[in-house]
Order: C-alpha cells, then sequence, then structure tokens
C-alpha cells in the first residue's frame, strides 16, 4: 500500500511539474520529429491565396501583363507575387488575396475554412488540382474581373519531399499519414498527404488556421507518423 502510494504520489509531482512548465502533451507525444539521423521536414505556414491562369491573369491586369516577383518560395519555381486581387461570394468579400506564381493551367483558390462564413460558400478539402465540382468566386483585378465556376478550395495538408526523402522517411507518394507536434498547444494532425517525387522540396504544408490551432511555427518540429 505504500509503495502504491509513493508512486501515486510521484505521478501528480511529475504532473505538475509539466504543467509548471507549460507543457501539456505526454513527452512521447512531444519528442523531436527526426528519428534514425534523418532531417527534420520544415514547417511552412499558408494564409490564403489564389494561383491564376494566364487568360484569368490577362483579364484582371491587362493584355500581356507579367507576374511581378516579391521572393522566391521554398518550393522549386514557386514565387510570392506584388499582386493582390479581391475575391467576391454571395456573402461577402476578401480583399488584398496575394497571387503566387507562375500561371498555371487553371486559376485555384486557396481559402480558409473560416473564409466560407464571410464568402457564403463552401470549398472543401482538396489536393492542389482537384477541383472538379468544387464551388466558383468572383475574382476583381485592378483591370477586369473574372467569374470562376469552379475552383475554390481549402488546402488538404500536406508534406513535400523528394523521391529519395520518401524512400529515407519510408513513405511514398499518394500516402496518407499524421503529424504529431510538439509544443504548448501540441496535437495531431491526420489526413496529411505525401506529395514526393521531381520538382518537390523537403516541406511540409498547413495552413494559418491549423497553426493557429495548435501554436505551430516554421521552427516547429513534428513526428511523423505512419
Amino acid at each position: 500500500m505504500a509503495q502504491d502510494y509513493e508512486a501515486l504520489l510521484k505521478q501528480i509531482l511529475e504532473a505538475a511539474a509539466a504543467y509548471g512548465s507549460g507543457q501539456t502533451c505526454a513527452p512521447a507525444a512531444c519528442a523531436p520529429a527526426p528519428a534514425g539521423g534523418l532531417e527534420p521536414i520544415p514547417v511552412g505556414i499558408s494564409n490564403r491565396h489564389i494561383h491564376l491562369s494566364q487568360a484569368d491573369l490577362e483579364t484582371l491586369f491587362g493584355p500581356g501583363y507579367e507576374l511581378t516577383k516579391i521572393k522566391d518560395l521554398k518550393q522549386p519555381g514557386q514565387i510570392a507575387c506584388k499582386e493582390t486581387v479581391t475575391i467576391v461570394g454571395p456573402k461577402g468579400a476578401l480583399e488584398k488575396i496575394r497571387v503566387l506564381g507562375p500561371v498555371r493551367k487553371a486559376t485555384q483558390v486557396e481559402l480558409l475554412l473560416g473564409d466560407s462564413f464571410k464568402l457564403g460558400i463552401k470549398p472543401p478539402t482538396r489536393m492542389s488540382g482537384d477541383l472538379a465540382g468544387t464551388p466558383g468566386c468572383t475574382i476583381v483585378g485592378p483591370a477586369g474581373t473574372v467569374v470562376l465556376s469552379e475552383g475554390c478550395i481549402v488546402a488538404q495538408r500536406h508534406i513535400h519531399m523528394t523521391a529519395a526523402e520518401a524512400a529515407a522517411y519510408g513513405v511514398t507518394n499518394g500516402q496518407i499519414v499524421s503529424m504529431e507536434f510538439d509544443g504548448p498547444r501540441c496535437g495531431t494532425l491526420g489526413n496529411v498527404a505525401i506529395r514526393a517525387g521531381e520538382g518537390h522540396a523537403l516541406e511540409c504544408h498547413v495552413d494559418t488556421e491549423e497553426a493557429n490551432a495548435l501554436a505551430i511555427t516554421s521552427k516547429t518540429t513534428f513526428k511523423l507518423i505512419k
């Protein structure tokens, strides 16, 4: 009985110490991401943004218009641009939505889940490029307006990596995994898609709502769960 009491007292004291330090999850859940010498996967946090087709770019900004690069993004060839547009739905509008380049085959609007209330549309959670059956919106630029019949999504969280990195982590392109984050609001995000192959650089992508929910920053590490 005395041993049971001492063991219970030890557990209470350990829990109290963890609470005082701000650690609110089990130590195993807050373990650093990499194992076996693998490189940590950088965290990329995405706000709402838009990708434009060349035709829609010219409608919005003028004939022959070319995007103006502000900076390169982590993924090869991807850039953040100076240009912004306004997204309009049945109930409201979102201003100064950043355009990312280069131009794509089809215009794609990547929103936050909370944006659906302001705009009055219900974008599904999809992987980039999977636009069939998604809601549309109106896009307003300085030179014109584009009415999309489809193209609004909430981006499914995912991890970019090369084929060699995928092999090292023991995952394959298209596989669904989970990410277990550390920190004071630590938790697990499931339904994470692996995007592996040529043209990908090692980085996980979550949106600002997901990052805020778990206090994730660009320096946060996570454990990859297969």
